[in-house]
């Protein structure tokens, strides 16, 4: 590694005050999980850190009086796949997080840190755009909110400035009658990246057992973590039956756009989404007690 200085602040306005002075040249420690491999590896090169895990605001995990949920930008993953709200009424979140490293990643690697580094394979982030996500992004001027769906830009960008942090992530209340699952394909069953990754959440509709709402997000197979609602619109509206669930599954495949890597060809990627994206629906209708 280059020499670097180091910076532990106490609260936001002294985290955010570092940020507006050094700009481009700081990077955000949470967990480090991802930065320190990338500044070992020689890819990042900053000659500031401003490690953030002190700062109370970014530890935030509560579940308010609304059911929504705040997890702050440092919080731990085997905090929030321990956190009861999260095991029972954001399952699909707690299956995302779970699948995040070994224990020992996830005992320092945060859920901010995760998207943050925007890897179109993040395991959080198909569930989290699934469930309506909002980023909420501090600067010294103020806060603005910023929905899941917006945050990513591309491999390894988002829309955070470089006098911005993230402070936390926003989960609003799931409706009633409604579950999710999230799949994904590795070569191995720990400590591996998705190939292609899956997570679907379903509304029922309870007076005719029609799907009310449905919401597909893919990581993996494009450039950032997407929803897909070319799939979703087949199942909106609908009557949840094989036939139904296999043509959305083969409109999810036919909108990923995969590349071709040493980890697995663009055509096995795309099979590969049609299958997960199939059983998670699978899954799901278990979860609601849908007969197929």
């Amino acid at each position: 590694m280059n020499n670097f200085e180091y910076y532990a602040p106490d609260s936001l306005q002294e985290a955010l005050a570092s940020l507006e002075k050094f700009g481009q040249k700081a990077r955000i420690l949470a967990g480090g999980t991802d930065l320190i491999a990338q500044m070992k590896a020689g890819r990042v090169q900053p000659s500031i850190i401003i490690d953030v895990k002190k700062i109370a605001e970014l530890n935030r995990l509560e579940l308010s009086a609304d059911n929504t949920i705040h997890i702050g930008a440092a919080v731990p993953l085997s905090k929030i796949t321990a956190f009861p709200a999260v095991i029972q009424q954001f399952r699909i979140l707690h299956q995302g997080c779970s699948l995040i490293g070994s224990d020992r990643i996830r005992n320092r690697g945060t859920m901010g840190g995760n998207i943050c580094n925007a890897a179109p394979s993040a395991d959080s982030a198909p569930a989290l755009l699934c469930l309506g996500a909002r980023a909420i992004i501090a600067q010294s001027k103020g806060n603005r909110i910023v929905p899941l769906q917006d945050f990513f830009q591309g491999p390894g960008r988002t829309v955070i400035a470089p006098d911005e942090l993230l402070v936390e992530i926003e989960i609003p209340a799931s409706p009633k009658f409604s579950a999710g699952s999230y799949l994904r394909h590795t070569p191995r069953e720990e400590m591996d990246i998705a190939v292609a990754g899956v997570a679907v959440f379903l509304v029922l509709n309870p007076n005719s057992n029609k799907c009310q709402e449905a919401r597909i997000a893919l990581g993996a197979v494009a450039p950032i973590p997407v929803r897909v609602p070319q799939a979703e619109a087949i199942l909106a509206g609908n009557i949840l039956n094989k036939a139904v669930i296999e043509k959305a599954a083969e409109a999810a495949a036919t909108a990923a756009s995969p590349i071709s890597d040493i980890r697995s060809s663009a055509d096995y990627r795309r099979e590969l989404v049609k299958v997960l994206t199939r059983r998670a629906l699978e899954n799901t209708c278990d979860a609601l007690d849908i007969r197929i």
